[in-house]
C-alpha cells in the first residue's frame, strides 16, 4: 500500500532542462559509457527510521512515468534543437528504479545510482527532490500556509522588477515540494514585468507557458576529464557541445576545473562561440572582472556576451551582484533554493555527483570537481590531489 506522504511525480519532464540536454548527447555521443553517482548528505541531516522504504516506494513509482503527447509536442515545438531521434527516444524511456540502491544505517542514507549514462542521468534532480520533500514530511515540520508562500514569492519578483534584473527559476533539486514550486511558479508568471525568463524545470516550462533554460552540467566535463584526460576536459567539453548542438544552448559551465583553468581553455574561437558563460562557485564579482577581462584579450566587446549567476542566490546577493556588475557585461540570475524552499523552515543542503564512469578502455575512472570554492571540491581524494597536479592548481587552494 502506498505511504500517504510519498510525492508522486506526474511527469516525466519534472526535471532540470540541461539533464535532458545532456542527455540528447550522451545519447549520440557515448551511447556505451556506464556511470555512478552518490548522495551527499552536506548538512549532515538525520532520517528518521524507515525513511529509505518510503523512498523506495517513491522510486519505484517513477517507473510508470512517459512522455506525453502534449509533452513531445512541447519539446518539439519549444527545443528545435533537441534531435527529433532523442525525443522519440524519450518517448520510449522508462525509469528503471534497480539502477537506484538505497541503504539506511540508523539515522544515515545512502542512495547510489549505477548503469549506462544515457539512462542514469535522469535520475539526480528527481531523487534529490523526493529526498527533501520526504524528509520535512517524516520529521513533520510545518511550513508557511500557501498565502504566506505566495506573498513571499511576490516580494522577491517585485523585488527583481523594480531592480531591472533578469532572473530564472532553478529550485527544483531541494525544493519543499512540488507543491511549493508550483505556488512559486504561479506567482511568478502572474506579478512578472518580463524580468522573469523560464525556468530550469521542462515540466513547470510547460505548465506556465514559459521557456526552459538549461545548458549542461558539472558531470558533462568531469566525464570528459576521465576520457580524455584533465588537461584536455574543458577544451573536449566543449567541442563536443558545439557538434552536438551548433551554437545553441550556448552558456558554458567555468568552475569544474576551477575559472582559472577553464578560461585558458576558453579561446577566442570559444568565446566567441558561446553566448556567455555560467557562475556557480566562489566570489561572483571576482569571477565577473576575470570573465570581462577575458573577453578584452579576446577582443570581444564583453556587452554582447553574459554571464549567469546561479551559485546560492538571494535578493540581497543578487542585488549586490546587480550594483557591481551591470552596464560591463550581460547579466542574468537562476535562482534556486530561495525561490522553492523559503517557507519557514531550514532548506537542506543536499547534492547528488556523479562518481565514476567507465571508460571506453574498460575502467572505472574516479572523477572529481575542483569549483572555485575548496570547501566544494568533490571525488576521490587521490584524484582530486592529481587534477592539482596535472593541472598547476595551487595546493592549497
Amino acid at each position: 500500500m502506498m505511504h500517504p506522504g510519498i510525492p508522486t511525480f506526474n511527469s516525466i519532464l519534472d526535471n532540470d532542462f540541461y539533464k535532458f540536454t545532456m542527455q540528447a548527447a550522451v545519447v549520440k555521443l557515448f551511447p556505451n559509457v556506464k556511470a555512478r553517482y552518490t548522495f551527499i548528505n552536506r548538512g549532515k541531516h538525520k532520517f528518521p527510521l524507515g525513511f529509505d522504504q518510503i523512498l523506495r516506494q517513491s522510486i519505484d513509482r517513477m517507473a510508470n512515468l512517459q512522455l506525453s503527447r502534449d509533452e513531445k509536442h512541447f519539446l518539439r515545438v519549444t527545443c528545435p534543437y533537441l534531435p527529433p531521434t532523442y525525443v522519440d527516444f524519450l518517448e520510449g524511456y522508462r525509469y528503471d528504479p534497480t539502477e537506484v540502491h538505497i541503504v539506511q544505517e540508523g539515522e544515515n542514507l545512502k542512495v547510489e545510482v549505477e548503469g549506462n549514462w544515457y539512462r542514469t542521468i535522469l535520475w539526480e534532480v528527481p531523487v534529490l527532490a523526493m529526498i527533501s520533500e520526504l524528509f520535512y514530511y517524516t520529521t513533520q515540520q510545518e511550513r508557511w500556509v500557501d498565502e504566506e508562500v505566495i506573498e513571499n514569492t511576490r516580494k522577491k519578483v517585485e523585488f527583481y522588477n523594480e531592480l531591472g534584473v533578469n532572473f530564472a527559476e532553478f529550485g527544483t533539486r531541494r525544493r519543499h515540494s512540488y507543491q511549493v514550486q508550483r505556488l512559486v511558479m504561479q506567482t511568478l508568471v502572474k506579478y512578472n514585468q518580463k524580468t522573469f525568463t523560464g525556468s530550469s524545470n521542462v515540466h513547470m516550462a510547460m505548465l506556465y507557458n514559459t521557456k526552459p533554460i538549461g545548458t549542461h552540467a558539472h558531470e558533462w566535463f568531469m566525464f570528459h576529464a576521465a576520457e580524455y584526460g584533465f588537461k584536455m576536459s574543458n577544451a573536449m567539453a566543449l567541442e563536443h557541445w558545439v557538434d552536438m548542438y551548433r551554437g545553441d544552448l550556448g552558456v558554458a559551465l567555468s568552475d569544474t576545473y576551477t575559472t582559472e583553468v577553464f578560461f585558458k581553455q576558453f579561446d577566442t574561437k570559444f568565446a566567441k562561440l558561446f553566448d556567455g558563460v555560467r557562475h556557480d562557485s566562489g566570489d561572483p564579482i571576482e569571477f565577473t572582472n576575470k570573465t570581462i577581462q577575458h573577453y578584452e584579450r579576446h577582443g570581444i566587446n564583453p556587452l554582447y556576451k553574459y554571464i549567469i549567476f546561479s551559485d546560492g542566490l538571494n535578493t540581497q546577493k543578487v542585488e549586490e551582484i546587480t550594483r557591481a556588475t551591470n552596464d560591463r557585461i550581460g547579466i542574468s540570475f537562476g535562482i534556486g533554493t530561495n525561490l522553492t524552499n523559503d517557507v519557514g523552515l531550514k532548506p537542506m543542503n543536499i547534492v547528488m555527483k556523479m562518481t565514476e564512469v567507465l571508460t571506453s578502455d574498460g575502467d572505472w575512472v574516479p572523477v572529481v570537481k575542483l569549483s572555485d570554492e575548496p570547501g566544494k571540491h568533490t571525488g576521490d581524494t587521490r584524484m582530486i590531489e592529481l587534477a592539482k597536479e596535472i593541472l598547476r592548481i595551487n595546493h592549497n587552494a
